[in-house]
């Protein structure tokens, strides 16, 4: 029996324990999770009788394999939700099952895909649409300057040295100005000139006016196409009981199957013999446990770490001291979500989209507002009807704020943080304040790997991880890589593949997200 040590719970993590349990040979996984939750961010977080998406996780991938284990794990509705019953919705649902939402907690829900931006209190389609209304929306001089400013850049190429000049390229200076540059700085808290175009090239891939006006003219014969670009991926499969629902049943699943599962638990120490793991040294962080503090080696033929690189890097003595410095001032941004719990909204449902009390259709909403420090917003409601304690009745928010831990937003107390979001979100017309019923909030530190500072010298930290024969990066902090959820689920896989094979070839795992095509693109 070969011991393989799996550091993180999340995504990349328990996909890989997973796979390796699928396999012929002798494994045992051992997942080491610092936490008491299951998922990661992909976790569900419950305050009283509503659920909180931490990021909002749609369940799509152009993987076929990826698309395939989740179902391994929770079958598609067969029958309609309970939205669907109120609004008539007709769905394809799945005909090889008898999944019905309305009886059973184990599903995944059908749910369409829409999100918009906000910006001077109007919707604008995210990714941006031809549509007359966009035009309309953004005003004579925007609309003739835009034209001019993608004119300039498709013809004048500025240098990728960063990602201000990424989107210049694809979208001309005026979109830019009005779409990216203010919410990439306050998503990443420094200017786009600043942060690599790595990022771009990961995230957004594939787009650009040019894929918008190609996808425009060809929606009218979009069957007959090869390839679906983002605007038009219109539906994904969402757990009806929010993200971690999933990561919990399939963790089930491998504790069922021989794995063992240790939450409350950090790896402090990795001990090497030569250019292998030999063992990890764990301690105990539940405070209430008895044995809080207490620390206990386990040996291991493999190492699978999910965990921040500059953890890792703290946690192996013979790290080499350049590669170390890199690591340990590798950027993160932190996350911090605040719920509010609504009697009803102030914007309208403009849209032919119907909706429970025609709430706006939308799973979240970009805020393209330089005057408040909000992200993004998320309407429960729209992602599941089950994630609310009654979602005929109240509108269940999930207000989305990005900062570095520490720093102002981080360390208000919790009180003064949801007030202060209940400010913005008021102050740009979205809410009353009178509306709200009850508040909560979360925060997760490490959300998003950033692309800045040391991490232009990622690659020799990379370089001395893979020397380390039995040691295999994965997910989306193992790897310092802003990955989805799926692409975190083939890291997975593939560094199960490698262990199968007992092979030190980590290429196929570093590979994962790099590919040219858009990362929800997907062949027909």
């Amino acid at each position: 029996m070969k011991n393989v040590v799996i550091i993180g719970a999340g995504p990349a993590g328990l996909t890989c324990a997973y796979s390796l349990l699928k396999g012929k040979e002798e494994i045992k996984p051992i997942i080491i999770e610092e936490s008491k939750f299951i998922g990661g961010i992909s976790r569900t977080e419950q305050y009283k009788e509503n659920r909180i998406d931490i990021g909002g996780h749609r369940f799509f991938s152009k993987n076929k394999d990826v698309m395939e284990l989740w179902q391994e794990i929770l079958p598609l509705q067969s029958k309609p939700s309970a939205d669907d019953i109120i609004l008539n919705r007709e769905k394809n649902f799945s005909k090889a099952n008898n999944a019905d939402p309305e009886t059973q907690d184990d599903v995944f829900l059908i749910r369409n895909r829409i999100s918009r931006i906000y910006y001077r209190n109007r919707f604008f389609d995210y990714p941006i649409s031809l549509k007359p209304q966009t035009f309309i929306n953004l005003g004579l001089k925007n609309t003739f300057f835009a034209g001019v400013d993608y004119l300039k850049s498709a013809f004048n190429k500025l240098p990728e040295d960063n990602l201000e000049n990424f989107y210049i390229n694809r979208f001309g200076k005026t979109l830019y100005e009005i779409f990216f540059e203010d919410y990439t700085e306050k998503l990443w808290g420094v200017h786009p000139r600043n942060i690599s175009a790595d990022w771009g090239a990961q995230r957004v891939k594939g787009l650009s006016v040019s894929k918008v006006i190609l996808s425009a003219l060809l929606k009218p014969f979009k069957k007959n196409t090869s390839k679906v670009e983002t605007s038009l991926i219109e539906e994904f499969y969402y757990p009806k009981l929010g993200p971690g629902q999933l990561w919990e049943k399939m963790s089930q699943s491998c504790v069922e199957k021989g794995a063992e599962l240790r939450k409350n638990q950090r790896v402090i120490k990795i001990n090497l013999d030569g250019n292998r793991v030999k063992s990890v040294i764990v301690e105990n962080t539940d405070e209430a446990s008895p044995d809080y503090k207490m620390t206990e080696e386990i040996f291991c033929d493999y190492l699978v770490s999910s965990m921040p690189i500059n953890e890792l890097s703290k946690s192996i003595a013979e790290f080499p001291q350049e590669e170390k410095e890199i690591a340990e001032n590798l950027p993160y941004r932190d996350f911090i979500t605040v719920g509010l719990l609504l009697n009803k909204l102030e914007i309208e449902n403009k849209t032919d989209i119907k909706t429970i009390n025609n709430n706006v259709p939308d799973c979240w909403i970009y805020v393209q507002d330089r005057s408040v420090k909000m992200c993004r917003f998320q309407i429960f409601n729209n992602w599941s009807p089950y994630m609310v304690d009654d979602f005929k009745e109240h509108v269940w928010l999930g207000l989305e704020y990005v900062c570095s831990e520490n720093d102002d937003l981080w360390s208000k107390p919790s009180e003064k943080f949801i007030e202060f979001a209940s400010n913005e979100l008021e102050k740009i017309g979205v809410i009353k304040k009178e509306n709200i019923i009850d508040s909560f909030t979360t925060k997760v530190k490490k959300a998003y790997p950033a692309y800045f500072g040391t991490y232009k010298d990622f690659d020799k930290v990379r370089k001395y991880l893979d020397s380390i024969e039995n040691l295999y990066c994965v997910g989306r902090n193992g790897q310092h890589r802003y990955n989805n959820m799926d692409h975190s689920m083939l890291t997975g896989i593939e560094a199960s593949s490698a262990i199968i094979k007992n092979s030190s070839d980590k290429t196929a795992i570093w590979s994962v997200n790099t590919e040219k095509e858009y990362h929800e693109e997907k062949g027909e």
